[in-house]
């Protein structure tokens, strides 16, 4: 905790603030310190249970994913209110535990919109990397009924899913953009020069066509 507390940057600190995240902790001096500290399971969980920001996010970064039971998960997912957090935990951690489809299930339910969000982001997993069993037309029924009122973070997730729906998925491509115009979510985004805008259709489209320039 110490050597964490000398890593405190005022500036970092300034920048993740905008983004809603309570550290000033430069993320690449952090990794540096969990690629000397190695995987540590029991440093792990006694790290997250300071329930400071920089702690658990090394806990994420030195824990064993697979070594966790679901309840556990779900008591850290719905104790992570700070996005990175949120984030790093869902992708590092819940994405490589054998429990993550039960999970994915059970929150993309949750009446919570924070949790429900991680679920979302579990389902776009599925829809690029395992679309077996993964009722597409559903999810966008779903999102054509739920999306534009959510909010924001889970909005977020499931505009994700319409966008991987609508690239890796041919089929569903013309339903999933007509959504995306009609809904007009993210459409005024602001993004910077060089990155793709998060609007489903344009996400969509540019996505396609660079799949299509390889």
């Amino acid at each position: 905790m110490a050597e964490l507390a000398r890593l405190e940057d005022p500036r970092a600190r300034e920048v993740n603030e905008k983004h809603g995240d309570d550290h000033g902790v430069n993320l690449s001096k952090l990794r540096a310190l969990a690629k000397r500290l190695k995987t540590q399971q029991e440093l792990a969980r006694r790290l997250w249970e300071t329930n400071d920001t920089p702690a658990r996010l090394l806990a994420i970064l030195i824990c064993r994913p697979k070594a966790f039971e679901p309840d556990e998960l779900d008591r850290m997912l719905r104790g992570s209110r700070v996005p990175k957090v949120h984030d790093w935990l869902v992708n590092y951690v819940v994405k490589k535990n054998p429990h993550c489809e039960e999970l994915r299930m059970a929150w993309s339910a949750d009446p919570d919109p924070i949790v429900a969000s991680a679920g979302w982001a579990l389902t776009s997993e599925r829809v690029t990397k395992k679309p077996a069993g993964i009722d597409l037309a559903g999810l966008l029924d779903v999102i054509e009924a739920e999306m534009k009122d959510s909010p924001d973070r889970l909005q977020w997730e499931m505009n994700h899913c319409l966008a991987q729906i609508g690239i890796e998925h041919p089929e569903h491509r013309t339903r999933a953009i007509d959504i995306g115009e009609r809904l007009e979510v993210l459409k005024a985004y602001p993004t910077p020069p060089g990155c793709t805008s998060p609007f489903a259709p344009i996400w969509i489209s540019e996505m396609v066509r660079r799949q299509s320039a390889k």
